[in-house]
This record gives C-alpha cells, sequence and structure tokens, in this order.
C-alpha cells in the first residue's frame, strides 16, 4: 500500500499522501515440516492422507485426472500447543501469504488549526500454512524542506491547534474515523489483530516501522482500516508538505 502526501498553502497548511503495499514472501522450500502431501515407509506410502469418505487426490484415468470432495462433513483449521491441520477435502500444501490494499494518491486539500483532518486506507490479508504475519508501517510523517508534522510516540488523543500525526487501526469517535478489523468470514477460522498501541479508540501514534497488526497463526482473511490524522497549530509553517507511506506484509514462521 503505497501514499504520497504534498500540502500546499496559503496563510495554511495543504496536503496529500501517497501509499503503497508491499508483500515480502521468504519462502524457500517447504514452509512447516507438517505440510507434507505424503507420507511413506519402505511398504506403503500415503498421498494426501484422508480420513472418511468422499474425497480423492489425483483420481486418474487414461485420459483425465481429478482432485475430488464429496459430502465432506468438516472444514477450517485446527489446532493445538503442538499441531496444526486443516480439515476438509483437498488442501495444498503450498504456503500462501494474500494481501490487498487501497493505495494512489488522496489530496486532504488546506489544513485548518481549528479542526483535525484524517484520511483511511483498508489492507486486507490472508494466510495458509505460514505460521501467521506481521504488518509493518514505514515511513516519514509529512515535511515540508526542513519542517515535519510532528509524530506522536504513544497514544495520545486528537488536539486540534497542536500539530499532530498518528495512526491507529479501530473504531474513533472523536474524530469519528476509522473502523475495527472485520474478520472474514467470521472470528472462527481468522486471527488477524492490531498491535496494542494502535487499538486504542480515539488514541492515535506513529513510529516508522512499528508492528502495527499480527496474526500468530494461519488466517482466514482480516480486513484492518489504517485511519491517521493530522493537526497543524497556527505557527506551522505554510508549503507543501509530502510523505510516502509503505506497508509491508511478512510471513512469521
Amino acid at each position: 500500500m503505497r501514499r504520497e502526501g504534498r500540502i500546499d498553502v496559503a496563510s495554511a497548511v495543504r496536503i496529500a499522501i501517497i501509499a503503497a503495499c508491499t508483500m515480502c514472501m521468504a519462502f524457500a522450500g517447504t514452509a512447516m515440516a507438517a505440510t507434507e502431501s505424503s507420507s511413506s515407509s519402505s511398504n506403503y506410502m500415503i498421498t494426501e492422507p484422508q480420513f472418511g469418505a468422499g474425497a480423492a487426490t489425483n483420481d486418474c484415468s487414461d485420459n483425465y485426472c481429478a482432485n475430488m470432495s464429496v459430502g465432506d462433513t468438516a472444514a477450517g483449521l485446527m489446532e493445538s500447543s503442538s499441531f496444526l491441520a486443516q480439515a476438509g477435502g483437498f488442501t495444498t500444501d503450498e504456503p500462501l501469504l494474500e494481501v490487498a490494499a487501497s493505495g494512489g494518491f488522496a489530496n486532504l486539500g488546506t489544513l485548518d488549526p481549528s479542526r483535525t483532518t484524517t484520511l483511511t486506507m483498508n489492507v486486507s490479508v490472508r494466510n495458509y500454512l505460514t505460521g501467521g504475519y506481521i504488518v509493518q508501517l514505514s515511513g516519514s510523517p509529512p515535511s515540508h524542506e526542513s519542517h515535519q508534522l510532528t509524530p506522536l510516540y504513544e497514544p495520545m488523543p486528537s488536539q486540534p491547534g497542536v500539530e499532530q500525526f498518528g495512526i491507529n487501526l479501530v473504531a474513533n469517535k472523536t474524530p469519528e474515523v476509522g473502523a475495527n478489523p472485520v474478520q472474514v468470514p467470521s472470528g472462527d477460522i481468522s486471527f488477524g489483530q492490531v498491535a496494542e498501541n494502535y487499538a486504542i479508540p480515539d488514541k492515535f501514534m506513529y513510529k516508522s516501522g512499528d508492528i502495527i497488526a499480527f496474526s500468530n497463526t494461519d488466517s482466514g482473511r482480516t480486513d484492518y482500516t489504517i485511519s491517521m490524522i493530522l493537526n497543524i497549530s497556527n505557527i506551522t509553517p505554510k508549503g507543501w508538505y509530502t510523505s510516502i507511506f509503505t506497508a509491508v506484509v511478512a510471513p512469521a514462521y
């Protein structure tokens, strides 16, 4: 997710922001020992082990092959402290980390010291057989020449008239912006979480490179909303302010 911001001023400050999303994949060979698709001994071999009836892998004739699943009674992720399994019919043994993000250029117009300016960006993450993932956000707060909007290094409420730049990933009332993470299809199989410092409603902070969201296990899809706040003061230097932010999503084995 990549966004770039600019500010133009005529006694005030104007801004736009650009965002880009990067998915970092570091797969080398098999991601986890438990993902092998076959088991064998000196006498026998089982490919894609199945229990019960109604599923088959590579069921072939002279002309066709098919992976089949009929009448499954269970599907989804199961785990204990020692083992992890994906129930259902045929499942791939290939790790997956899938990311979708809003991006591009957003012009925030002229900033006013009497009100908070906000911007939201959306990131969706889904993973399978990677053991979880992390989402990091990097980039400098909007700046003009040598002046940079003041980042909040700890969770703080928005204060119009006080120079501030910060984000969070939850629903807020002051200002009214953002949304809580949405687990797709449900919280039973999707486990994405917001990092503690970015999960406090009505409080914002920003440190470049922070982990802002994560999952500690394989997960369905989690849709995150990243909310940015920008406040300026009466002495914020006027000019065009620019910034580039990059969200990096990486597997956590």
